[in-house]
């Protein structure tokens, strides 16, 4: 078997719901399981999972003052036998009292608790939360020590290794701490060693990411889903690192994949919806965001998905919805993002850098990267912005984004686009396929006059990219050459693509009023122009 019964047996005896529903994920989607299984059956064992996490959150929240009185009350029992018993109660109340505070995010009142338990009295289930208060105290080593020692006696907590690895701990260091020796029989011995192989690919799966070695990290997750099919927790985290990179249908591809297996998920969809947006797709939008206030209204991802969602109406709302997800979780990396993008929508870059940074200093990756490079050049700040870009070509030596990054900067100056240009192409020859760099250096070329050269490049990635934005820039090229036929053609072409394509609504526009001998840049006197969608707000206000 793949995954040990044994593991999800320890989880739940201490405790740790949360790794036990991950852990599940594999129990239940295991092509060892015996195919006959019912899919019914697989269902109901992952429900069970769910519920225990659910009863776990559900749990009436008590006051710290509430559990010291209680602690009070059993210390003064005069029972001979009271010391030893107020002695475990102790440190269980300690731990309750600090997973209170930990609710609260108040973390310096919950690591006074904890650092009052011994540290030989802490089990597994106290490490643990010892770990997630270190760390979110950047307290890294002393978080790094609660970790490792979790998964010393449990190897399969996912958490655990997700952390390790995002604090920079190396795979061959994670993977020594898993037990070596199995201490029954033959049966466990194959099981241990069967459920060994697909941790350490996992674990190698994590510190690729962590490295922003994107392309290793999803080679290993495709290993893994392959021995483990339709596993949610595989096909999120693909997700994840397929938003990150641009890689939008796969990741929505697996998006939806993993809502069609469970529709109750809410990990990750606010990154999901913020590529719902990017796509134009609004129907799509609306029902994820009614289905995630459905399911649950108190997590960060559904305020960062209802920022996405209102952003195009109320950019100070949508604000507003962004600061409730910090607010739940100062670490949701994704509410910081989406601050620095509608930072820089307001035109307020300054701000923008402030949540881009708050951002890396999490974590970074190459969304942050590319926010700080947007938010310095949007201020003229171009020896920042190259500081930034080359970081990133640091942190991402093999990434064709890193190297389109440094290629922005030096566009910018005239004086840097031969710079710019050799960037843009070293990015092609790494990742042919790369439509934002050849969109890039078409853009170049038409600068500096070359638009033949433009058109021979996007002409190249017809092909292969059903891609609006590819069409619209064609279109511009064609119509800054006057051939305004040909440049009809591809902005109808984006529209079919994406009929919400502000660019390409707009250049029709002006097109279509110059195929009519009108002067595009006269002012407008209908006043139809300014009347609002009220359909789409009516149903936005319903919504929210």
């Amino acid at each position: 078997m793949d995954v040990p019964k044994d593991y999800m047996t320890t989880l739940l005896d201490h405790g740790l719901f949360a790794s036990a529903q991950m852990l599940g994920s594999f129990l239940v989607s295991s092509s060892s399981v015996n195919l006959d299984t019912s899919p019914h059956l697989k269902a109901e064992n992952l429900h069970a999972y769910k519920q225990a996490l659910h009863c776990h959150r559900i749990i009436p929240k008590q006051n710290a003052s509430a559990v010291r009185s209680s602690l009070s009350a059993s210390t003064r029992s005069s029972s001979p036998n009271s010391f030893n018993i107020s002695t475990v109660n102790e440190n269980e109340v300690k731990f309750k009292i600090a997973s209170l505070y930990f609710v609260l995010n108040e973390n310096r009142a919950a690591l006074v608790e904890m650092e009052g338990i011994p540290s030989k009295a802490r089990n597994l289930q106290m490490n643990l939360l010892m770990g997630k208060l270190y760390r979110n105290s950047r307290h890294t080593r002393a978080a790094i020590t609660c970790y490792k020692e979790c998964l010393r006696h449990c190897p399969c907590i996912i958490e655990a290794i997700i952390a390790l690895a995002e604090m920079g701990v190396a795979a061959k260091d994670i993977i020594s701490l898993f037990p070596q020796t199995p201490t029954r029989g033959a049966r466990s011995t194959f099981d241990h060693f069967d459920s060994s192989r697909w941790l350490q690919r996992y674990v190698e799966a994590q510190c690729c990411i962590a490295s922003n070695d994107y392309k290793g990290g999803l080679e290993f997750f495709a290993e893994l889903l392959r021995r483990f099919p339709n596993n949610i927790h595989i096909l999120l985290e693909m997700a994840k690192v397929e938003a990150i990179i641009g890689k939008t249908e796969e990741a929505i591809t697996d998006f939806e994949k993993v809502r069609s297996i469970d529709p109750y998920v809410i990990t990750y969809m606010d990154e999901y919806a913020m590529l719902l947006k990017l796509k134009s797709d609004n129907s799509k939008l609306h029902r994820l965001v009614h289905d995630l206030l459905n399911i649950d209204p108190n997590r960060p991802e559904v305020f960062v998905a209802l920022s996405v969602l209102w952003e195009r109406r109320d950019e100070r709302g949508a604000l507003s919805y962004i600061e409730k997800s910090i607010r739940i979780d100062e670490r949701h990396i994704p509410g910081y993002i989406m601050k620095g993008n509608i930072y820089l929508s307001m035109n307020r870059p300054e701000a923008a850098v402030v949540a881009f940074r708050g951002a890396q200093q999490l974590r970074p990756d190459l969304r942050s990267y590319q926010g700080l490079v947007r938010s310095y050049l949007a201020i003229s700040n171009i020896k920042e912005a190259l500081y930034a870009a080359r970081e990133a070509m640091k942190a991402m030596p093999q990434s064709a984004k890193a190297l389109k990054l440094v290629g922005d900067v030096h566009a910018s100056s005239t004086s840097g686009r031969e710079k710019a240009k050799k960037f843009y192409e070293s990015a092609l020859r790494l990742e042919p396929g790369y439509l934002g760099a050849a969109l890039a250096l078409a853009e170049l070329h038409v600068i500096e006059g070359r638009n033949g050269d433009a058109v021979t490049l996007l002409e190249r990635y017809l092909k292969d990219w059903a891609d609006d934005s590819l069409h619209v820039k064609l279109a511009q090229v064609f119509a800054a050459t006057n051939m305004l036929q040909d440049a009809l053609s591809h902005y109808h072409a984006a529209l079919r693509i994406n009929p919400q394509n502000e660019a390409a609504n707009k250049g029709l526009d002006r097109l279509e009023k110059q195929l009519k001998g009108v002067d595009p840049d006269a002012p407008e006197e209908d006043e139809e122009n300014d009347v609002e969608d009220a359909d789409a707000d009516q149903e936005e206000t319903e919504l929210l």
